[in-house]
């Protein structure tokens, strides 16, 4: 046999073996049971998005469902909206928590964890219908059933987590105010988003309904073509772009002291999904959201009483044991078929993310992964110890 079709076969020997490994490792772990209330509103496709990172996570880590044992489900395991097959049919289904059930969830599960409670509009729904910013709702917001649980989980000294838009918009007022009451955070009402190019033109360019709302507000044409952040609140919107407004657009979400060394986490990492701006009360800040403000980004900030730190991740100050997380950070794509490969971070870190700081994937990797690992490892280790 020829050297060259030697070394060949070596290195396929080799590449096989690496994920054979990885997988018996993966298998051979401790399971750890837990049940889990997962809350996903906004799931328009059967990627479901929304809530898979966070399954991977789970999968990963050798989490299973209590005493069933079974690995987590993000087509099965998640209370909110279900699209039903076939897709093309358009038929979904609403899985609300009940009110008479409200008790034995809160009794029979440890933990809870709303990833999304924004919901599903007929554009989402129906592809290909001009998008605007708000249509006709299907599906949404946080409701009354929704906060009684969050009430009922926390009398019980359970693991309680919020992600981005809880308290906003379709959310109705009445439970706005009283999750806000009830996890002692206030909502400014601004949400953000990162934008790739603030044209209108390119492959990544801001919704059409955008300038138009700029154009109604300033009384001046959109002109903005670089990298940006845009900021809404209502019918209010501030750009803010890179090289005037901004020194570099990529919003750093920072986390410093105890906090990095505690949950794993890197002391800066991108962020370029959407937030919310928030004020944290007296609830501890574990990482802040960072806008690389220049002077000119700084006085419009002012003029609407906002800065450009603010926080990322808030947990409750006494128990520990309620979070908050200020952006849509369970909202990743990536390859779910690795969650059954021990160490896959370290082995395949080629292919899993790069070392440029745009790259969207970097964030579940070196920040979202480590943070849900560190908060779900200490609590089992504390369920354990009961």
């Amino acid at each position: 046999m020829k050297k060259p079709l030697l070394i060949t076969l070596a290195i396929l020997a080799v590449l096989l073996l690496i994920p054979a490994v990885s997988f018996i490792r993966w298998a051979f772990q401790e399971k750890k049971p837990i049940d889990i209330v997962i809350l996903d509103k906004s799931v328009p496709t059967l990627d479901r998005l929304g809530h898979r990172s966070f399954i991977y996570v789970l999968t990963n880590g050798r989490y299973v469902r209590g005493e069933k044992g079974g690995s987590f489900s993000a087509a099965r395991d998640y209370y909110g909206f279900e699209p039903l097959r076939p897709v093309r049919e358009k038929q979904f289904r609403k899985k609300d928590f009940r009110l008479t059930e409200l008790i034995d969830l809160a009794e029979n599960n440890d933990a809870m964890y709303y990833t999304d409670t924004y919901g599903v509009f007929f554009n989402d729904w129906y592809q290909g219908i001009k998008k605007t910013r708000r249509s006709r709702k299907l599906y949404g917001g946080l409701n009354n059933n929704d906060y009684l649980l969050m009430v009922e989980m926390k009398k019980r000294d359970k693991l309680v987590i919020l992600e981005y838009n809880t308290f906003d918009y379709p959310t109705a007022p009445l439970e706005k105010f009283k999750t806000e009451e009830l996890l002692g955070i206030t909502s400014s009402g601004w949400m953000g988003q990162y934008y790739r190019s603030l044209d209108t033109v390119t492959q990544q360019a801001v919704p059409a309904w955008m300038p138009a709302l700029y154009r109604k507000q300033y009384r001046e044409p959109w002109t903005f073509t670089r990298p940006g952040v845009v900021l809404l609140k209502d019918n209010s919107i501030i750009v803010l772009e890179e090289g005037t407004h901004l020194a570099t657009a990529l919003p750093m979400i920072r986390t410093t002291g105890t906090a990095a060394g505690q949950y794993g986490l890197p002391e800066m990492v991108s962020f370029t999904n959407s937030f919310d701006l928030i004020d944290p009360g007296r609830n501890n800040v574990i990482s802040e959201f960072v806008l690389n403000t220049t002077p000119a980004g700084d006085t419009i900030l002012m003029a609407n009483d906002l800065k450009p730190v603010f926080p990322a991740v808030t947990q409750e100050p006494l128990a520990r044991k309620t979070y908050y997380f200020s952006g849509d950070f369970a909202n990743n794509s990536l390859p779910f078929w690795t969650a059954r490969l021990r160490n896959i971070e370290r082995s395949g870190k080629a292919l899993l993310y790069s070392d440029k700081p745009e790259d969207p994937r970097r964030f579940f990797w070196l920040y979202y992964k480590p943070l849900i690992n560190s908060i779900f490892g200490e609590y089992q280790a504390e369920l354990a110890g009961n």
